[in-house]
C-alpha cells in the first residue's frame, strides 16, 4: 500500500465530509449515534470474533495481562458503548449557540457562535472502545473524524467501523465523516499529523512515549497532556478526617489513572500528627511510600525519595511524600514539579484556599476533594475526549465544547462605519 496516497484520500475525504456534518442538525446527529447503537447490538457476535483475533494475536505477541485486558471487548464493556452512544446523544448540542451578544455604540450587535472545529485526527493505543467513544463526541460536536487505534486492535477496530459507517448511513450522513484507518503501518501516524491541508487538530491518547512523538513532529495542532504528576496538600489548618479521606482516596481509588496523587505534601506544622495516622492506610493499602529526610524521621521503614520521585508518574502503589515549609514551600514544590493536570490542597482556612487555587497554574485546583474527580463525567461534561494541559483552545477534561471554536458574528439593519 501507498501510505501516502492512501492518507491524502482519507484526509480529502474527511475535509469534504466534514463540511456535511457541519451543516448537519442536531437530530440527524443524534439519529446517527442512536442507529450505530442499534448497530453494535446487533453485531455483538461479529464483534467477538473480532476481538477474539486480536487477542489471540496478542498472546501470540506476549502482550502482558493489563494489555490483553485493556484490548479485551466483554459483553458488559460492549454494553458500556451502546450505552455510551445514547448518553452522547442526550448531551446538548454546542453547534451554534450564539452567547455575549452585545450593541456596541455604532448600533451593530457582535456576540460570539459556537463551530465545529473541522476534522480531528485521534490516535489512541489498545483500548478499542475509545474508536465509539471518540467518535461519538466528534459527530456530536459537528466534525469529521480520522482515527488511528494500535495495531493490537486492527479487527476489533474495523468491525466497530463497519457499524459506525451503517449508523452513518441510516442517518444519511457520508461515511467517510468517521474513518478508522485500515494499516497498521506506523507511516500512517507520521502522515496524518503533518497534513495540515486536511486535518485541523490532532488529539493523541496513549503512553507518554507516543504523546511525545506526536508533540515533537506533528505539522497540526495537538490537543494533550504528557504526565499527570498530581499533588495533594495537607494544610495546618486541614482537619485530619477530611485530610486522610482525601489523601487515601486520591491515591488508592485507582492507580493507573492520569488523575491519580502521586506526590503527597505535608504541612511541616503538622507533620508528626498526620503522618503517623496517614502511613499505615496507606500501608494497609499495599502503597509504598517513598519519602523526604523529614518523613523518614517520622514515619518508620518509609524508602528514601530521590529527585526522580518528585518528578514520577508512578500509576503504581507507589507515593512519594514530602514535608514541606507551609503554604509557600507547597506552593513551590508544585511549580517546579507539577505537570500541571490536577492538585489539590486540604484546608479549613479560606484564606488560604484562595490563595492556592490562584497561584497554582494547573488545569484542575482542588480544596478538599480528591483528585481523582478530574474528569469529564464528574466535572457534568458527559464524556471526554482526554484531559488537556495545554493552555491554548482547551484545558482540562475536554468534553463536546473542547471539541469546538467560536467565531464573531456581527448583526447590522444597513450600518456603515464612518
Amino acid at each position: 500500500m501507498d501510505i501516502a496516497a492512501y492518507m491524502a484520500e482519507v484526509g480529502k475525504q474527511a475535509r469534504a465530509a466534514a463540511t456535511q456534518v457541519a451543516r448537519s442538525t442536531t437530530a440527524v446527529r443524534n439519529h446517527a449515534l442512536l442507529a450505530t447503537a442499534e448497530a453494535l447490538d446487533a453485531e455483538r457476535e461479529e464483534l467477538t470474533v473480532a476481538n477474539g483475533k486480536d487477542l489471540e494475536r496478542g498472546r501470540e505477541n506476549s502482550l502482558d495481562a493489563a494489555m490483553l485486558d485493556r484490548l479485551e471487548l466483554t459483553p458488559p464493556r460492549i454494553d458500556a458503548m451502546i450505552e455510551g452512544l445514547k448518553q452522547v446523544a442526550s448531551l446538548p448540542d454546542p453547534i451554534g449557540a450564539i452567547t455575549d451578544m452585545a450593541y456596541r455604540p455604532s448600533g451593530i450587535q457582535v456576540g460570539k457562535m459556537r463551530v465545529p472545529l473541522g476534522v480531528i485526527g485521534i490516535i489512541y493505543e489498545s483500548r478499542p472502545n475509545v474508536t465509539v467513544e471518540a467518535a461519538s463526541l466528534c459527530l456530536k460536536s459537528g466534525n469529521a473524524t480520522i482515527l488511528r487505534g494500535g495495531s493490537e486492535s486492527i479487527h476489533s477496530n474495523q468491525a466497530i467501523a463497519r457499524c459506525l459507517a451503517g449508523g452513518l448511513a441510516k442517518a444519511g450522513l457520508p461515511e467517510a465523516a468517521v474513518q478508522v484507518i485500515k494499516t497498521t503501518d506506523r507511516a500512517a501516524v507520521g502522515a496524518l499529523i503533518t497534513m495540515p491541508a486536511y486535518v485541523d487538530v490532532i488529539v493523541p491518547r496513549g503512553g507518554k512515549g507516543l504523546i511525545e512523538r506526536i508533540s515533537r513532529d506533528a505539522r497540526v495542532p495537538v490537543i494533550k497532556h504528557l504526565d499527570g504528576v498530581c499533588h495533594v496538600y495537607i494544610d495546618s489548618h486541614a482537619d485530619p478526617e477530611k485530610a486522610l479521606k482525601v489523601a487515601v482516596n486520591a491515591k488508592t481509588q485507582r492507580y493507573g489513572t492520569c488523575n491519580t496523587m502521586e506526590t503527597l505534601l505535608v504541612d511541616k506544622e503538622i507533620a508528626e500528627d498526620i503522618l503517623p495516622l496517614l502511613a499505615p492506610a496507606f500501608v494497609e493499602k499495599g502503597v509504598e511510600l517513598r519519602g523526604c529526610e523529614q518523613t523518614r524521621a517520622i514515619v518508620e521503614g518509609v524508602a528514601r525519595a530521590t529527585e526522580a520521585d518528585w518528578e514520577a508518574e508512578y500509576l503504581a502503589p507507589v507515593l512519594a511524600v514530602r514535608v514541606v515549609d507551609g503554604l509557600d514551600g507547597a506552593i513551590d514544590h508544585i511549580s517546579r514539579y507539577s505537570s500541571q493536570h490536577t492538585d489539590s490542597i486540604v484546608t479549613e482556612n479560606y484564606t488560604r484556599a484562595r490563595r492556592f487555587i490562584t497561584e497554582v497554574d494547573s488545569s484542575s485546583v482542588m480544596v478538599n476533594a480528591s483528585t481523582r474527580f478530574a474528569d469529564g463525567f464528574e466535572y457534568g461534561l458527559g464524556a471526554e475526549i482526554g484531559i488537556s494541559t495545554d493552555k491554548i483552545h482547551a484545558r482540562g477534561p475536554v468534553g463536546l465544547e473542547g471539541l469546538t471554536s467560536q467565531k464573531y458574528v456581527v448583526f447590522g439593519d444597513g450600518h456603515i462605519r464612518t
